[in-house]
């Protein structure tokens, strides 16, 4: 499992290297906040910026990917730290700290 380095800064995009299936993939992430719905939203490309998946919601719960398992990019899940918390997704302050998103292999 692979812990992706995010913040709550709005509009974020970076670049990070994942390893899955035994391979090292690179992706460019775009987040942004939805205020009006009150979530995150997420666009994932590959390493020549060419979009792979886009507006992924980034709910707890249920593995981000399971839609996209025939892409073979992975399992992906937002885990929330702070158990004292209501909410089961992360807001606009706490992305990053009290909810963090783990990439494990591709389920079948």
């Amino acid at each position: 499992m692979y812990i992706v380095p995010l913040t709550p800064s709005p509009n974020q995009s970076f670049t990070c290297t994942i390893p899955i299936d035994g391979k090292s993939i690179i992706f460019k992430f775009f987040l942004r906040y939805n205020t009006q719905a009150e979530y995150w939203v997420m666009q994932l490309s590959d390493s020549k910026q060419n979009i792979i998946i886009d507006s992924i919601p980034l709910l707890c719960g249920t593995n981000l990917l399971a839609q996209y398992s025939y892409l073979k990019v992975g399992s992906a899940y937002i885990v929330k730290l702070d158990t004292t918390l209501v909410s089961d997704k992360p807001d606009d302050t706490n992305l990053g700290t009290n909810f963090i998103l783990v990439w494990g292999d591709t389920i079948s």
